[in-house]
């Protein structure tokens, strides 16, 4: 005698709230799709259908692409490197301050005049030589 079994179904039910978050971290650009994908043990076309599904701004039809880089990664860096590059503009004009400062001390204390006089006529070189 069989006894009353009931098969259980392979396909797994998700909430319709745990598609959407997981769409936002997507959009959000917190997570890419195979991170996703392994922070839920959820398959990747799952993924993808639910972002075509809930996304605002993904379609159907439009294929998304991703590096393998997430964005905020790139993000990070892109910022770090903005950060030095202000650094680097902030020493140079300290130091571009420090060497008007010099040449104003020069000017008034030492009486040089450092910076060229605009009515200064331009040099016409070296003269030409004659050869014997």
């Amino acid at each position: 005698m069989k006894a009353n079994v009931k098969l259980i179904s392979k396909h797994r039910k998700y909430s319709e709230e745990l598609k959407k978050s997981i769409v936002n971290d997507f959009e959000s650009g917190k997570f890419s799709v195979p991170q996703l994908e392994r922070l839920h043990n959820i398959s990747n076309q799952s993924i993808y259908n639910w972002i075509y599904k809930y996304s605002r701004s993904n379609e159907r039809g439009q294929r998304i692409l991703e590096m393998k880089d997430s964005s905020t990664e790139k993000l990070k860096a892109l910022e770090q490197r903005i950060k030095e590059l202000e650094q680097t503009v902030g020493k140079k004009q300290i130091q571009i301050d420090y060497l008007e400062k010099m040449i104003d001390i020069a000017k008034t204390d030492l009486d040089i005049d450092i910076k060229k006089n605009s009515n200064t006529p331009q040099s016409s070189g070296s003269a030409t030589t004659r050869r014997k």
